[in-house]
């Protein structure tokens, strides 16, 4: 039998930087409504992880965001779904300066965006990633210094020291 890249034995083991290149994090998006932030966010992962299908991965979001958002407050957005067109877990980060609403269930903007894209039939490993995402945003002085972030690479940065803890 094939060793699966997709599991983890451990949640610890699991980094977020391995789900997250560089090419796949912007500090700036540039949207303004919770569509736009969507498809923004979904070009940024295609160009990151070399999608071919991001109109099936928007629709996918936009289908899990009709059942509730995905907006879960304090700043914070964790849009997620899965994609037959997808062999393995992806992810992306967008950060807004200025907040976009969301539907957040504070009614605050949202200014951090962790994006997470999974096949079809990994429920185990994107259940693990999106409590491990949920955990590091629970900090809020890890969330400030992920909306300061400068560039890309000090978003790597963040993530790889906070995930040390």
């Amino acid at each position: 039998m094939k060793e699966d890249p997709n599991m983890v034995s451990k949640e610890s083991s699991l980094s977020l930087v391995d789900y997250l290149p560089i090419l796949a994090i912007s500090v700036d998006l540039k949207s303004q409504t919770k569509k736009e932030v969507l498809k923004e966010l979904v070009s940024i992962l295609s160009a990151g992880h070399a999608i071919n299908n991001p109109n099936k991965i928007l629709e996918a979001l936009l289908e899990r965001e009709d059942l509730g958002s995905t907006g879960i407050g304090q700043g914070i957005a964790i849009p997620h779904g899965k994609s037959e067109h997808l062999e393995k877990i992806v992810a992306a980060l967008g950060i807004s300066k200025k907040g976009i609403e969301f539907d957040a269930l504070d009614g605050e903007p949202v200014h951090l965006f962790f994006l997470l894209v999974a096949p079809k039939d990994s429920a185990g490993l994107h259940l693990k990633i999106l409590a491990k995402i949920s955990r590091l945003l629970k900090d809020k002085f890890f969330r400030q210094a992920l909306r300061e972030s400068r560039s890309p690479e000090e978003v790597l940065k963040q993530i790889e020291q906070e995930s040390e803890y």
